[in-house]
């Protein structure tokens, strides 16, 4: 059995040539190796998932070393990806990238870039305020946010300025361009969440793309 998804980390963006010429622009992400460091079972959980262990360090704290103790190894990352059986899976076991092949379809879970503080405009796309008739300082505000006298409040979740970006992302449906056992690198057509070196879980979709 092979689980269905491995952790990594963003590298950048980059083109592929196909034979015909081709040109593809594809994201590249430094995938695994990743260990299970833990099973979990429906008869013990309530739920069948492996968690994933990625990028190796020589120190922990001493709950996470008791933790990881029966894998033999210490991660810097975890993540729990659940999977339909898990019978065979055992804590220590390797994965790499070579459980994805091309024309494979892949979802990309990731933080976006973050941006902090922004307003209407850049956050939601606001039009801004009249541009004459002595409105000087409006160009860029966001308006007014009553509701009336009724109900007299402002609606939650009203589209108001806040903190744009950094937030989890899932892009489906990307098409794997290229898998690089040897180096450990997927290449997948399109953009992947995130910055360069942030971190990205891959998982496999229900499908095939269709190779160029």
């Amino acid at each position: 059995m092979s689980v269905q998804a491995l952790i990594g980390k963003k590298i950048g963006t980059t083109e592929i040539f196909h034979e015909g010429g081709e040109v593809v622009a594809v994201t590249a992400v430094k995938l695994g190796p990743c260990f299970v460091s833990q099973v979990k079972t429906n008869d013990v959980d309530g739920y069948d998932s492996v968690q994933l262990g990625f990028e190796e360090v020589s120190s922990l704290n001493n709950p996470l070393s008791g933790h990881l103790g029966k894998s033999g190894k210490l991660f810097r990352y975890l993540r729990e990806v659940q999977e339909e059986e898990v019978g065979a899976t055992k804590v220590g076991q390797e994965f790499d990238v070579s459980i994805f092949s091309e024309g494979d379809l892949v979802n990309a879970t990731g933080f976006s870039k973050g941006k902090g503080f922004a307003g209407g405009v850049k956050r939601h796309g606001f039009r801004g305020g009249p541009k004459t008739h002595g409105q000087s300082d409006r160009h860029r505000a966001p308006g007014s946010i009553g509701a009336g006298s009724t109900p007299g409040r402002v609606i939650k979740g009203l589209k108001m300025a806040g903190h744009l970006g950094d937030s989890r992302v899932t892009v489906r449906n990307l098409e794997v361009v290229r898998s690089d056992s040897e180096k450990h690198v997927l290449f997948v057509k399109g953009s992947v969440p995130g910055s360069r070196n942030s971190l990205v879980l891959i998982s496999k979709t229900n499908g095939k793309g269709h190779s160029g």
